[in-house]
């Protein structure tokens, strides 16, 4: 079930004004960007870049998922492994409120998100 309008207004308010602060400069953004997009109860951030081998093609690299758990109120923090799969990032693998998901991203204490 997709988020309630107040709540996806808030996320994506919140994102976007994460996103802006970590993006690199304009001259840069053609090989390197940071975006995102809501998906269901999810919020996944990931960068973008030309592909390796056709450089007019873009690819994304997942950085950070999170979903909401409406059952429990609690935002669950995953990132996404050398296999491909997202997997619960440890550390914090949970928190309470959407803000405190970017703030564990921004910090990335374990280099798990930008590496």
């Amino acid at each position: 079930m997709a988020f309630e309008q107040f709540t996806y207004n808030r996320v994506e308010a919140l994102t976007d004004e994460f996103i802006e602060r970590h993006r690199p400069p304009v001259h840069i953004r053609q090989k390197l960007d940071i975006s995102f997009r809501i998906d269901g109860q999810s919020v996944i951030i990931f960068e973008i870049r030309p592909q390796w081998d056709n450089p007019t093609e873009k690819m994304e690299s997942m950085v950070a998922k999170t979903t909401f758990v409406r059952t429990q109120n609690i935002w669950k923090i995953y990132w996404q492994r050398a296999d491909l799969k997202w997997h619960l990032y440890e550390p914090a693998d949970q928190v309470d409120r959407f803000e405190d998901f970017l703030s564990v991203v921004d910090e990335d204490a374990f280099a798990c998100f930008w590496g």
